[in-house]
């Protein structure tokens, strides 16, 4: 090989013990394609999962490469249809579809640049020390110690072509901009390659939530009465985590946040947060489900 060993790739990865059944989303990306290798190289029973949003013409045959290259490393592979039409909060939406479709505690191949952008795009969103933590269920992320251009060269040495997402290039998506406008001017002016920095502020802040979950830990957050007993602090702690868990992982925003609090305080009986969930206040109880 040209890049780096496969065995040293394994060797900064997470992977669970060998034969145990995984399922990986693979978009056919250089990624999760090399998600997909490398779980098979750790000794894994692989599924391969592909979902076809329908957003490009011709998408059903990015399936069917998914299909043959999971036969070629001797791994199974299911694709699945959710879709989704172009248009306003694109990004999200698509997001969301892919979680309904796809199975629980699916591995995904989320690299160190990932979890470089994911931290500024929560800054971004005033999403706070959770944010700060990057990616959620990092359990779920067994790339996040490799680079970009590592799965990418891992799939030229063993001669696969991983499929172009033109998605990826859009400026629509904030995303997009941090990955090809602010990181790069971030690297100019630092005069470094600011990824695993950011990386290392993800764990470092990941282990801060943590501490400050502990505070919390015996809170019920739902319940009304337990939470007036609490000083807002607190009770902002414990919202932002039940929060957080009822978003799969993606910590609230600062704002959503302060609105949930005026929900369990009496200010206001119900709100709207940001990934399309309604907070209500009812009977003493407080639930929150999609709009």
């Amino acid at each position: 090989m040209g890049g780096v060993p496969v065995v040293e790739l394994l060797e900064r990865c997470r992977f669970p013990p060998p034969g145990t059944e995984v399922d990986c989303a693979v978009s056919g990306g250089p990624d999760s394609t090399a998600l997909l290798v490398l779980a098979v190289e750790a000794g894994l029973v692989a599924t391969a999962w592909h979902v076809d949003h329908g957003l490009r013409s011709g998408s059903s045959a990015e399936g069917a490469m998914v299909v043959r290259l999971a036969a070629g490393l001797g791994a199974t592979a299911r694709c699945v249809e959710a879709p989704v039409d172009d248009g306003p909060n694109l990004e999200a939406r698509a997001r969301d579809a892919r979680r309904a479709v796809l199975p629980p505690g699916v591995l995904t191949g989320h690299t160190a640049d990932d979890q470089a952008e994911t931290v500024l795009v929560n800054l971004l969103r005033g999403a706070g020390v959770p944010g700060a933590a990057g990616i959620g269920s990092p359990e779920r992320r067994p790339l996040l110690a490799l680079r970009r251009r590592e799965t990418r060269a891992l799939c030229e040495d063993l001669g696969i072509q991983p499929l172009a997402d033109p998605m990826n290039d859009d400026p629509r998506f904030v995303r997009n901009r941090i990955r090809h406008e602010v990181l790069p001017l971030l690297a100019d002016v630092s005069g470094r390659d600011p990824v695993p920095l950011l990386a290392r502020h993800a764990m470092r802040a990941a282990e801060a939530t943590h501490l400050l979950s502990g505070l919390v830990a015996d809170v019920d957050p739902t319940d009304v009465r337990a939470l007036a007993e609490l000083p807002d602090d607190l009770v902002r702690l414990a919202l932002r985590g039940w929060l957080t868990r009822g978003a799969d992982g993606l910590p609230p925003d600062s704002a959503s946040v302060e609105r949930v609090l005026d929900v369990a305080r009496g200010r206001i009986r119900a709100t709207e947060v940001v990934g399309g969930y309604r907070v209500v206040r009812s009977a003493g109880r407080l639930s929150h489900g999609h709009r």
